[in-house]
């Protein structure tokens, strides 16, 4: 069985117009699909019409309580639900899930070490119930993950949703064939930040180690290449960065190799 592993976020999720679109071609993926998504900028507002300033270090959140208040209730409710029902708008069936529903993404608080993240999980490879995810696919029920864990002990966690793909799709590769798609506004990982056509049609590790060590890469994407070389590295079988539009497409986006 080959699954399609789809993350989403940025842009994507911060216009009504084109997440309708993204979640379309999602859509037009043949077989079994996991579609995972991210915040946008939605906590942010909803963080601001509060009075309530969020932190970002090395493009990860700074989740406090009233943060974590804040990205629970916008990923695992508004954005989440209405990402189920554009899916259901195009005869997509559906079922939006946080890490606790299911038990199906159980993470660990972070330790304090020189940064202090507050309630932020981390995952490791016996976070995921894939049992349960694939009972679902089965059932043609696809799953769409918002970035909140849970630790098993009653506390929510935020949790990065490039990681919460990664996971994913290394906990299946070790009995399905997974594609592995993140997904923003943009056609690829950019050689210059200024240019958006000026996009890397492949990518190796090495590759990667050098324009990170140069600062050639933004914060934002610096977690998700890193998300994408750990799922190669965990028996992946593919991992590409780009448009929702080129999902069908083998050109058109960032291939990633080891």
């Amino acid at each position: 069985m080959k699954i399609h592993i789809v993350k989403i976020g940025g842009q994507l999720i911060n216009d009504r117009n084109v997440l309708k679109s993204s979640i379309k071609h999602f859509c037009e993926l043949q077989g079994h699909k996991i579609l995972v998504h991210g915040g946008g900028k939605k906590a942010d507002l909803i963080s601001k019409k509060m009075g309530i300033h969020q932190k970002m270090i090395e493009g990860r959140r700074k989740t406090d309580r009233d943060t974590l208040d804040i990205v629970v209730m916008t990923y695992a409710g508004m954005i989440n639900k209405n990402i189920v029902a554009l899916l259901q708008y195009y005869h997509c069936n559906a079922i939006g899930l946080c890490g606790a529903d299911g038990n199906c993404m159980r993470s660990s608080l972070r330790e304090k070490k020189t940064i202090d993240y507050g309630y932020v999980g981390d995952l490791s490879h016996s976070s995921i119930n894939s049992s349960f995810l694939t009972c679902l696919l089965k059932h043609q029920i696809t799953p769409v993950l918002c970035p909140i864990t849970h630790d098993g002990m009653g506390q929510l966690l935020n949790t990065n949703a490039d990681t919460i793909a990664s996971y994913i799709a290394i906990s299946l590769a070790k009995y399905y064939t997974i594609d592995l798609h993140f997904c923003f506004e943009k056609k690829g990982v950019l050689r210059d930040m200024k240019d958006s056509e000026s996009y890397f049609h492949t990518m190796d590790f090495h590759l990667f180690q050098k324009i990170k060590k140069n600062h050639l890469i933004s914060h934002g994407m610096r977690p998700k290449l890193e998300n994408a070389f750990i799922a190669l590295q965990h028996g992946v079988d593919h991992v590409s960065i780009g448009m929702t539009k080129y999902l069908n497409e083998v050109n058109n986006k960032t291939i990633l190799c080891l």
